[in-house]
């Protein structure tokens, strides 16, 4: 700070003027040297400091030369101003931003970075403290306002200002360096009232915070160790002159202080206790006490038991969550408070978003400790990083009545809370029943009425309102439909309060949110009226019951009757005996209509899978028949011919048949005088290549599918039909996974390749693993692996291995752009927490659906990751986040192909798609249509339509006949 001032005020010495371009640009370059200076200081000090040395006239010459045309502003002052007025524009941005959301982690940094650019020191201390008023801070940004602070402190009172400062930064976390930053700067105000006092008191806080710490604590032992030492030594130049009673309290006291702080820290398991130990050895002038030794021993012996599970945190990676929960573990086995409280804090600087660890944290500290100031300290710090987390909230509402908070901060906490932003329905009444408990057991209920009893009903009644509309028009849902709350109210009217006219009117109103239909409900309301009713309020409930129950009519009925049985009169008994036979005869009938119902559809179901079977069926014996097409379709034309007088003569009368390539067999002589022919020596043309591949794979033997291995066996599907070897080209990536017995690629007929095959194992473990390699890109297409399972025997089965229940730690992102790569969006998403998985949603081809699941560790980082990317613009596309919580699947029941509602089987539709074709033509060939040669079941493809039917069956004619014919005009 001296130097700064130094620098500002010494003007510098002038030099001879120089004449010539030499001195202009010697001049300009000085202009900018100033100016940068004076930006530096404004920057650190925060505010504009004149520059000194110049004179009136010195500004006027620079101001004339700066305006001259040789000296035009340059292109740096150019871009200062553009800098200037773009940060400008982003700290509007920023400000608007978080007046819409004043919950935006990101935004407040991102503020207080671009205002500490601008040196705008009032709106800083504005920002960080708006900040700091919402979510803890972390050591690096309490660090950087501290030095800040510390660096514009001038005299007392701004000290004492960044004593408070640092007050507030060690609450927050447990931070080391924080504490010997406190330390090192307390040293400074030595020389003020009581200021060793403070220094002392500032490191023996630290040690009591940190000093456990194995790694971090031994800088804060050197620190206050270094501190007592320098005051021995400078108390060493007068000792000589002191008396003894004077040097006894003066310089042996001190003495001792340093020996206290050496055996104390080497009583405490730390890193390079050796070295500790021979500095102690060296400094101390007399010999070390066996006790100290002793104690040094046994900590090292402690240390070992401790450095396994710092070594693991030392070479795990942030946040090491499960390294310190077992590092927990072993800490509560042994049960040292202050060590256990240590681990928690350190474990919770990297988890803090953690809500399962704090409520670990804060159960230990209520059930343990009991220390009422640390307590509450933890839950308030705990609900500052997890408002999101409704049990948390609970708890420090719980915590504050047990040891006696004012009323006044109990509510207050209590809306803190309401808006805080929970994810689900359930967790605002869980809050309101908190509440309420507590004005509950702050009730005098032996007095008719009191202000407390007042604000408990006003309090119920607003819960319901509350519950009815902010909470139902947010999830679409009340997240109380049994209707807790009222029920406890119209408990507490009719146990505590004698109100049995307000808890009546409680319970006909939960009977209107559609809780008539449950016996348990009807049963609850005829316990109260049984213990604080009369008998004429009981039977008129259990009538009620009879006749709005639905889910247990009987039971109701059993208890109507056992209380007339006891009470009742006979006419009461009769009444009693008709209602109930009346309704369990309606029930009665209903549940045999419900079950002919079932039964019929299950009849359906069986009907539908004998069908799917028969289809099955017909389907593979049409294959069978497809390899003996050929030789039928020969068989047919031979018979063609025959009957129209020989080969020969059919030639000469009709133009010739297109026939196959491996039908045709010319003669060498003709083909190979013929331009663009295959000469016999040649290569085979391409489509006979084909067929030879083809054929080749027909002569591989079928192996049947063993239905007995599917335990050992998986199913992959949605393979590309282009691959040369399956077979080759799979088995790499399913070895990964263990010892592959065979890979089964299923062809077609003609040899081609269907996109599917079987891989088996030797065991189901390897079948198991294999299963992850679902959705492998193969060829740049998504392979499916599925378990094998005979669909004959279960033809309903579908595997979908994701889930479609609520996830609270996986996010559904949707309006992705068809670009957006898997890299790109995971970096998005890491920097809102740890992303376990990620997953981009794609269609069987492999293509972008713009859809996205993304998997964090836990469900508060997934909260806070929806709260900052939900409306996020990608490459000009407005994404939406939210939780994932899939709609339940409703699979629509497809009627059967060909089969209509209420008739006989009819034969399928030719048509395609979009209708009828451009023809109405049959297109069957001749040879079909003969008799014999085709039936109404075709064989190579499906049963001609109904309409469309055989030509009638030719008159045989001789040559002669068939030449008049063409010659007849």
């Amino acid at each position: 700070m001296a130097t700064a001032a130094a620098a500002t005020s010494a003007p510098e010495p002038e030099a001879e003027p120089k004449a010539g371009p030499e001195a202009e640009e010697e001049h300009g370059n000085a202009a900018k040297a100033a100016r940068a200076r004076s930006k530096v200081l404004t920057l650190e000090l925060g505010w504009d400091q004149p520059e000194e040395g110049v004179s009136e006239s010195d500004g006027d010459g620079e101001y004339a030369m700066a305006s001259s045309p040789e000296n035009s502003p340059g292109e740096c002052e150019w871009e200062f101003e553009e800098e200037e007025e773009k940060n400008q524009l982003e700290i509007e941005r920023l400000e608007e931003q978080l007046s819409i959301n004043v919950y935006d982690y990101n935004c407040h940094v991102d503020l207080i970075k671009v205002l500490r650019l601008e040196g705008e020191l009032d709106k800083v201390r504005a920002a960080r403290q708006k900040m700091s008023e919402i979510f803890p801070l972390t050591e690096e940004l309490w660090l950087e306002w501290l030095q800040d602070e510390i660096s514009m402190a001038a005299d007392d009172q701004d000290r004492e200002r960044v004593y408070q400062l640092f007050e507030r930064a060690v609450q927050d976390y447990i931070c080391p360096n924080i504490w010997l930053e406190y330390g090192q700067y307390s040293v400074g105000g030595i020389g003020q009232k009581g200021g060793l006092d403070k220094v002392r008191s500032v490191f023996e806080r630290a040690l009591s915070s940190v000093g456990l710490h194995m790694t971090k604590g031994l800088a804060i032992w050197e620190a206050y160790r270094e501190f007592e030492s320098a005051i021995v030594e400078a108390a060493r130049p007068i000792a000589g002159f002191l008396s003894p009673s004077d040097w006894e309290q003066t310089f042996d006291s001190q003495l001792e202080k340093v020996h206290s702080l050496f055996r104390r820290q080497l009583a405490i398991p730390l890193y390079d206790m050796e070295t500790t130990f021979a500095e102690y050895e060296e400094w101390s002038e007399d010999p070390i006490p066996d006790s100290v030794i002793q104690s040094y021993h046994k900590a090292l012996q402690q240390l070992e038991k401790y450095k396994p599970y710092e070594e693991a945190l030392l070479q795990a990676e942030a946040p090491r969550l499960a390294e310190y929960q077992s590092y927990i573990d072993f800490e509560m086995k042994i049960g040292d408070p202050a060590r256990i409280q240590l681990i928690f804090e350190r474990a919770l600087v990297e988890n803090c978003l953690v809500p399962d660890l704090w409520i670990r944290y804060s159960q230990y500290l209520d059930r343990q400790l009991k220390v009422k100031d640390l307590v509450l300290s933890v839950h308030s710090r705990a609900v500052r990083n997890c408002p999101w987390t409704a049990a948390l909230w609970a708890r420090y509402l719980l915590a504050m009545e047990r040891h006696g908070a004012d009323h006044q901060d109990i509510s207050a906490t209590f809306e803190k809370a309401l808006s805080a932003g929970f994810i689900q329905a359930t967790d605002y009444v869980e809050m309101w029943q908190t509440y309420l408990d507590y004005l509950r057991r702050r009730v005098d209920f032996k007095q008719d009425s009191s202000k407390e009893l007042e604000e408990l009903r006003a309090m119920f009644a607003r819960a319901l309102e509350y519950l009815q509309q902010e909470v139902e028009e947010r999830f679409n849902e009340n997240g109380d439909p049994s209707c807790v709350v009222m029920q406890n109210w119209a408990r507490i009217e009719a146990r505590l309060c004698n109100n049995m006219q307000k808890a009546r009117e409680l319970w006909d109103s939960i009977m209107t949110k559609g809780n008539a239909k449950y016996a348990n409900m009807w049963l609850e309301y005829y316990n109260l009226e049984r213990a604080h009713g009369d008998t004429q309020h009981c039977r008129k409930a259990l009538h009620r019951a009879v006749q709005c129950t639905s889910d247990y009519p009987e039971h109701v009925c059993d208890v109507l009757l056992t209380m007339e049985r006891t009470e009742g009169t006979l006419e009461d008994w009769d009444t009693a005996v008709q209602k109930t036979e009346t309704r369990l005869a309606r029930i009665n009938e209903q549940r045999m209509k419900a079950a002919e119902k079932e039964a019929t559809l299950a009849q359906q179901e069986e009907e539908k899978a004998e069908e799917r079977k028969k289809l099955r069926a017909e389907k593979r014996a049409l294959k069978k028949k497809k390899t003996r097409g050929t030789d039928k379709r020969k068989a047919a034309e031979e018979e063609e011919e025959n009957e129209w007088g020989g080969e020969e003569e059919g030639r000469a009368q009709q133009p010739p048949k297109r026939r196959r390539v491996e039908d045709s067999a010319p003669p060498e002589a003709e083909e190979a005088g013929k331009p663009g022919k295959w000469a016999a020596g040649d290569q085979a043309p391409p489509a006979k290549q084909k067929e030879k591949a083809a054929a080749a794979r027909r002569d591989l033997p079928k192996v049947a599918h063993d239905s007995s291995k599917d335990s050992v066996t998986v199913f992959v599907s949605n393979l590309p039909y282009s691959l040369a070897d399956p077979s080759a080209r799979l088995r790499p990536l399913f070895e990964e996974c263990g010892e592959v017995v065979e890979v089964r690629p299923v062809f077609s007929n003609r040899g081609d390749f269907r996109g599917y095959c079987y891989v088996e194992f030797p065991d189901e473990r390897a079948a198991l693993q294999a299963l992850r390699l679902d959705r492998t890109s193969v060829d740049g297409r998504p392979m499916f692996v599925s378990p094998c399972v005979d669909k004959s025997k279960h033809p309903d089965f579908k595997v979908f291995r994701y889930s479609t229940a609520l996830e609270k730690h996986k996010l559904f992102i949707s309006g992705l752009p068809f670009s957006c790569t898997k890299e790109e969006l995971a970096d998005i998403c890491k920097a809102h927490g740890t992303v376990k998985d990620l997953r981009l949603v794609t269609n069987r081809a492999g293509k972008p659906k713009g859809l996205a699941y993304v998997e964090y560790e836990n469900e508060s980082q997934a909260s806070q990751a929806v709260m900052k990317m939900d409306g996020m613009t990608i490459r000009e596309n407005t994404i939406k986040v939210a939780i994932s919580n899939p709609p339940q699947r409703k699979v629509p029941e497809k009627p059967e192909v060909g089969k209509a509602p209420h008739g006989p089987m009819v034969p399928r539709q030719i048509y395609g798609a979009r209708g009828k074709g451009r023809t109405q033509l049959a297109l069957l060939p001749r040879a079909l249509q003969r008799p014999g040669a085709a039936t109404p079941q075709a064989e190579n493809g499906p049963a001609p339509h109904p309409a469309v039917t055989a030509a009638p069956e030719a008159p045989k004619m001789s040559n002669a006949d068939f030449a008049k014919l063409l010659l007849r005009k």
